[in-house]
């Protein structure tokens, strides 16, 4: 039924399709402005609505430029009940500020963490703090073309290629796949481990980027880690686990847990969803009804639940992930680190 109304729907892609091709060509044509700053900007987005992996991404280019640069992250802070630029601090809730950006701040105390829907705003209130940032990584940024970032990364789900997709609201494009000429960097994300070269060139081929780097990068999941003290069963010897997802495409976790000798119960909720007391209270009522068994989330979601009381006491476990770039990885930090070395 969803995918029939999506393609009944098909003449408002083309209208969409219209409107942001001519807003796009007005950028290109200097016609519209596009602001650009001193402070190195690396941007990470998409084509496609939904999860490519934009989080996990932002953390490698974290991990791979703090030891060496002071950086801050700017975000649209999707789903929070505040307004303007807020810095993350220690008070901060996903309410005030996002849930991927507060994942960002418990993580990586030691960074600025900043929210702007306006990212040029946002980078004026950044440099106008006394300790500013040298570099900003602009988190889901693509289409805001009002800035011009220096670096532009962007990712494609493998499962979800933008080559084969259609304009919202019959597909998932934001704009027309035409937007990757934008990119200095394109990379494939959620490949699985296996995959062949030949498979990597098939892809590569139907990019056709010719001018564009493209890389593949994989998601390694860590063990499950325990978001609130209790007495009871541990992940290892759980015989079930109660996942719980608010992410866009919770695939690639399920096929990464089904292999765990673990039976699954699924609740699935939409990307970003705000959990309510209701919600919470069934998630320990469906964990309740089966012996041995540890609810599960992801780092996201986590950032939502944890501050629910009624979990007191119930085995809720997170697992932490991290993206690696697949056999090209040096070519890749050396692509980021020219950037940010340059002028």
């Amino acid at each position: 039924m969803v995918k029939l109304i999506r393609y009944i729907l098909f003449p408002f892609s083309l209208i969409y399709g219209l409107i942001t091709f001519v807003r796009n060509f007005m950028f290109d044509k200097k016609i519209l402005k596009s602001s650009s700053f001193d402070v190195k900007t690396i941007l990470v987005g998409n084509i496609s609505a939904g999860g490519t992996g934009k989080t996990p991404h932002i953390e490698y280019l974290i991990r791979l430029l703090k030891p060496e640069y002071k950086l801050a992250t700017l975000s649209r802070g999707y789903g929070r009940k505040s307004s303007g630029f807020l810095l993350a601090n220690d008070n901060s809730t996903a309410k005030d500020i996002g849930d991927e950006p507060l994942q960002f701040h418990h993580k990586f105390s030691e960074i600025q963490v900043a929210v702007d829907a306006k990212r040029v705003s946002g980078i004026i209130e950044l440099m106008s703090q006394e300790d500013s940032p040298e570099i900003v990584l602009l988190d889901d940024a693509f289409q805001h073309r009002q800035l011009k970032a220096g670096l532009s990364i962007l990712l494609m789900d493998v499962n979800s290629p933008f080559y084969s997709d259609f304009m919202l609201p019959t597909g998932n494009l934001r704009e027309f796949s035409g937007g990757k000429k934008r990119a200095d960097a394109i990379v494939v994300t959620k490949c699985s481990p296996s995959m062949s070269r030949s498979e990597k060139e098939e892809i590569t081929t139907r990019i056709n980027a010719p001018e564009t780097p493209i890389f593949f990068s994989q998601i390694d999941y860590a063990l499950p880690e325990p978001l609130t003290e209790f007495a009871s069963v541990s992940f290892e010897k759980s015989a079930r686990i109660v996942l719980v997802t608010g992410i866009a495409n919770p695939k690639p976790l399920l096929n990464h847990l089904s292999k765990f000798d673990k039976k699954i119960e699924h609740l699935k909720y939409a990307d970003h969803h705000p959990f309510s007391t209701k919600e919470v209270n069934a998630i320990i009522e469906s964990y309740g009804k089966e012996a041995n068994s540890v609810v599960l989330t992801t780092e996201k979601d986590a950032m939502r639940l944890r501050d629910f009381q009624e979990f007191k006491g119930i085995p809720l476990f997170y697992i932490p992930i991290q993206v690696a770039i697949q056999e090209r990885e040096e070519e890749f930090k050396k692509l980021i680190k020219n950037y940010v070395t340059e002028n």
